[in-house]
Order: structure tokens, then sequence, then C-alpha cells
């Protein structure tokens, strides 16, 4: 399985991007897709996750809920993250992941950088 995402830069505080990671490979259908981020001398964080059945549903941050929200398209093995209001905080590095079968995989990152 690889995962490969998109759609980072740079922004100014309040403004909006969006992240796309497409996974390709043998995917069990039924797994968990979602965004984990790691800003500079931090840990990597949960950000969001969302698993592709119709039970159960996304799971945020406290940090990014109401301003963050995650998607999928199923059928093409996506997940994405819209991101508004972004605040010099959420700069790091987002990285897309996938559990599926007791295994996660992970993306190779992608930068977002919050900065006037």
């Amino acid at each position: 399985v690889q995962l490969q995402a998109s759609g980072g830069g740079l922004v100014r505080p309040g403004g909006s991007l969006r992240l796309s990671c497409a996974a390709s490979g043998n995917i069990f259908q039924l797994n968990l897709m979602g965004w984990y981020r790691q800003a500079p001398g931090k840990q990597r964080e949960l950000v969001a996750t969302l698993p592709s059945g119709s039970s159960g549903g996304a799971n945020y941050a406290a940090s990014v809920k109401d301003r963050f929200t995650i998607s999928r398209d199923n059928a093409k093995n996506m997940v994405f993250l819209e991101m508004n209001n972004l605040k010099p905080e959420d700069t790091a590095v987002y990285y897309c992941y996938l559990w599926a079968m007791a295994k996660t995989y992970w993306g190779q990152g992608t930068l977002v950088t919050v900065s006037s």
C-alpha cells in the first residue's frame, strides 16, 4: 500500500488549504484513513480520521474541530482535509494515514506553513 499526499503550501493566518491523499495497492475495503501532523520539535499528533464504513464518524483533535473537515472518496481510495481559519500553530508536516487489517501505512508528508 502506498499513500501520496498533496496540497500543502504557504498560507496566511485565517486562510484555507485542502489536502488530498490517494492510496494505491492492495487495500482492504474496511479501513481507517486520516491525517496526523508533526510540528518542529514536537511529536506527531492526530488531526482527524474517518472510517470507510457507514458506522462510526469522523474523529478530530480538539485543536482543529470546527475548523477542519475530513472527507473520503471510497471508490477512489482518497481522503481529503479541508482546513479553514488556519493559525500559525497549524504549521506542521501533515501525514496521510491508513489503517487496515492491523497494519498502519504512512504517506510521505506535505508541509503546511501558516505565516504572515
